[in-house]
């Protein structure tokens, strides 16, 4: 019998141990991905790597803020929200017909007017306009149809007409919380794909901790670097309007950027990029491991400018050539190039034999009508995209290019090669050519513009600076 109980005491004191050691352990993380593994995150982001050129649609509002407008009178231009030529599926058809791959929407920008039929506020499309429907659905089921991811973007921070006596905390409870739970529970099990937070204003970490924990709800979603401050979390971060110079190492990272000079549609911003620009910021952004999220602001009407619409098309009838040279590439392995243009590549793949390919876009042809990849590896084969059935000459590891090139704007070159990259350094430094300008950097706060949520106030409707 003291036998027994010995060993029901040394029982009970070793459960009192394990039940103390439990208590004083953290509680579990609100973020899903604390705890995942290298292999479980590369699963994760496989198709975001692989899609490379994504779609944002804005038609956000800056009028408010901008021009001082009251929330009463700025809430009654609602009545004027009626984008009656909105068709998901032809925005859809056009995404895929440029080559994208997802898409991200704006459902909310920071006017807090949301897209969607929303309990947590009546401020929505449905409620408070002549529209009178939810945006989301059938963009969604268009989504579905053709093949292309969906994404949200929502406002978390800023909320000019949803906020309480500026009351952040009871904002987050009550409306963004909410907002964001029916974001991921109405659009069906595989939508959203991807949660675009943005402008972080007083997001602490703190503030941060349930959005984290609605994730839970949409298992494998990914989300950007926007939610809190700093701008450090997420699974990848979001450079605006530039181009890293040399990409963001060990970090994954998308680039947004607009067609014009604006986010929403404008009319009178004619300023707009040229087919070779945006193909080039492409390449570019590929070729240093990002992805290029470019915007197209519908008119109030739900249409896309004519002028997005031709650019995107140009894209499309590269893409359609070259997209093997953009999708699921990996980033250019050379520090510098010899000729005006970039490289991304695809690596030696052991278990199916394929070999190794670098992709070289030819900005240019150069003057002796030759390319030597500063590497030592042997060029089993090299041919144009363009003309997959003829060889191009090599000798001595030089690529001998046709006369002329079939791509003003890009003629890509596929070069097979045995293994990984053997790259040695070019002794001259890189030429002026050879380093696209990265652009102004600036933030969606710079304009306002006047899209498919656009007013006809009798205030002045000049750009913001």
């Amino acid at each position: 019998m003291k036998r027994l109980t010995t060993r029901i005491l040394l029982a009970a004191c070793l459960l009192g141990s394990a039940a103390s050691r439990l208590s004083a352990q953290e509680p579990a993380s609100p973020d899903p991905y604390a705890h995942e593994t290298p292999a479980q995150r590369d699963a994760r982001m496989q198709w975001w790597r692989e899609a490379r050129f994504g779609m944002m649609i804005c038609g956000a509002e800056w009028i408010m803020s901008v021009q001082g407008i009251p929330k009463a009178e700025y809430q009654g231009f609602a009545k004027q929200f009626n984008p009656v030529k909105y068709d998901a599926d032809v925005w859809v058809r056009l995404a895929k017909e440029a080559g994208m791959k997802y898409i991200v929407l704006i459902t909310k920008h920071h006017d807090g007017f949301a897209l969607f039929d929303s309990k947590a506020s009546a401020w929505n499309g449905v409620k408070a306009s002549p529209y009178g429907k939810d945006l989301l659905k059938p963009l969604a089921e268009a989504c579905r149809k053709h093949g292309i991811k969906l994404g949200f973007y929502y406002s978390q921070a800023q909320d000019w007409c949803n906020k309480t006596n500026n009351n952040m905390d009871d904002y987050l409870r009550d409306v963004a919380v909410p907002q964001v739970r029916e974001l991921l529970t109405n659009y069906g099990e595989d939508m959203p794909a991807i949660l675009w937070w943005d402008t972080p204003y007083d997001m602490t970490a703190k503030r941060g901790e349930p959005f984290l924990e609605l994730l839970k709800l949409k298992p494998g979603i990914l989300h950007n670097n926007r939610l809190v401050q700093p701008e450090v979390g997420g699974d990848f971060s979001t450079p605006e309007r530039e181009i890293p110079a040399t990409g963001l190492k060990n970090r994954d990272w998308e680039t947004c950027m607009t067609m014009n000079d604006n986010w929403g549609f404008v009319s009178y911003d004619q300023n707009w990029k040229s087919a070779e620009s945006l193909i080039r910021n492409l390449i570019d952004i590929a070729s240093k491991g990002g992805n290029y999220l470019l915007n197209v602001g519908p008119t109030a009407e739900g249409e896309f400018p004519q002028a997005s619409i031709e650019r995107l098309q140009q894209m499309g009838r590269w893409l359609k050539v070259n997209g093997e040279a953009i999708y699921g590439t990996q980033a250019n392995p050379f520090e510098k190039l010899p000729f005006d243009g970039r490289c991304t590549r695809k690596p030696f793949d052991v278990a199916q034999g394929k070999p190794g390919k670098l992709f070289l876009h030819v900005f240019r042809r150069p003057a002796d009508g030759r390319i030597t990849p500063p590497m030592s590896n042997k060029i089993t084969k090299a041919y144009l995209l363009a003309d997959r059935n003829t060889a191009l000459k090599v000798e001595d590891k030089s690529i001998v290019l046709p006369d002329s090139l079939p791509d003003p704007i890009a003629t890509v070159v596929a070069v097979e090669i045995a293994g990984e990259p053997d790259v040695y350094e070019l002794p001259a430094p890189p030429t002026a050519a050879n380093a696209l300008s990265r652009g102004k950097h600036a933030t969606a706060s710079s304009t306002w513009p006047q899209g498919w949520k656009s007013i006809s106030a009798s205030r002045s409707a000049s750009a913001a600076p």
